[in-house]
């Protein structure tokens, strides 16, 4: 029924006006259709937060992973870097040096991670709503996140890197 004023004000004359004409049928959870629809969707609302949240977890899990990876391997090359900079190296090489390495890294695991989900996209089509399972702005931005991440996760250890001190590294052996 279209009104001006509020539609859950005039509820109980509508089961009024339809016990009158119809005593035997049953007026129940009588609601606006906004609030039909919202009800409607609230499933699929739940799912794409969740999905959400989980999709955000697996980024922050891919950063800290990056961050142990590439701080773990300047920690490991600690006098590779002292005898570089010992020679000549400017500051900005190493750390070009550390974040090229794992960008390259990165950009080689986003190719096998769209190959993959390419293949199994049959898996997923149903649960798609407004996109296809083979979307290329999706498929793009989430690249370019991976691979933005890397490079921030890696940032820090490399510019760590770049503060070794020749004497102090080359004398660690």
């Amino acid at each position: 029924m279209r009104t001006a004023s509020d539609p859950m004000k005039l509820a109980p004359a509508m089961q009024k006006v339809v016990a009158e004409v119809d005593p035997d049928q049953a007026v129940y959870d009588i609601q606006t259709m906004e609030a039909g629809l919202s009800n409607s969707l609230a499933g699929r609302r739940f799912m794409l937060r969740l999905f959400g949240i989980f999709g955000g977890l697996a980024v922050l899990l891919a950063a800290v992973g990056i961050y142990g990876i590439v701080s773990y391997l300047v920690t490991e090359r600690t006098h590779e870097f002292g005898v570089r900079i010992a020679l000549g190296a400017q500051r900005k090489d190493v750390l070009s040096l550390v974040v090229s390495r794992i960008v390259k890294t990165t950009v080689v695991g986003v190719f096998i991670g769209v190959a993959g989900s390419l293949a199994l996209t049959r898996l997923i089509s149903r649960s798609l709503y407004g996109v296809t399972a083979t979307d290329p702005l999706t498929y793009s931005l989430m690249s370019v996140l991976l691979v933005g991440v890397a490079v921030v996760a890696s940032y820090i250890p490399a510019r760590r890197a770049t503060r070794v001190d020749p004497v102090v590294a080359l004398t660690c052996e």
